[in-house]
């Protein structure tokens, strides 16, 4: 074979290289080990909580926007304030069972909307500190998107307890 050069291992073969089934592979120094390459079998991937954090985000989205749900109960809490109402009833008392209760419930719906974005954000924030010893590391994307999902949480949880409270474009004065 002639001499053989710093690059090569004791079987001749080049490091680096692909070795057949009986000869060893060295790798060189400072490379990850192949094994540290791959994921292990079972192991976190960060799928789900990529998952989770894109959820949340959406719906604190949705909390802010709107959802067909609300839009649906708000409809139907509106004709049941119709049917309840009688005809000879004061202007303030029609304002508020037809329009006023409808305000509300699409207000509760944006609310729950948003508190489930909060919970499910907060989650996936708080879940390396609970996940595998030794792997603690989050991809940023999915921390960002969850502290997204968190924000528009609160906000639209502020906001829909201010719309609940008739502090944020309350029922206009009858009189």
């Amino acid at each position: 074979m002639g001499t053989k050069t710093e690059d090569e291992t004791e079987t001749g073969t080049p490091t680096g290289t692909t070795a057949g089934p009986d000869e060893q592979v060295t790798e060189q120094p400072g490379e990850p080990a192949a094994e540290d390459l791959v994921e292990p079998a079972g192991g976190p991937s960060g799928v789900g909580q990529g998952a989770a954090a894109v959820v949340s985000a959406a719906l604190g989205v949705v909390s802010l926007t709107g959802s067909w749900l609300g839009t649906v109960a708000a409809a139907r809490e509106t004709l049941v304030g119709q049917l309840r109402t009688a005809a000879d009833a004061g202007v303030a008392t029609q304002v508020k069972e037809i329009y006023g209760d409808a305000w509300h419930t699409s207000a509760l719906w944006g609310g729950l909307f948003a508190l489930t974005a909060l919970i499910v954000g907060a989650v996936v924030l708080v879940r390396p500190a609970f996940g595998t010893p030794g792997r603690t590391a989050q991809a940023p994307w999915i921390k960002s998107v969850a502290w997204a999902g968190v924000a528009l949480g609160v906000v639209g949880l502020l906001l829909a307890v201010l719309k609940y409270t008739d502090v944020l474009l309350g029922l206009p004065a009858t009189g």
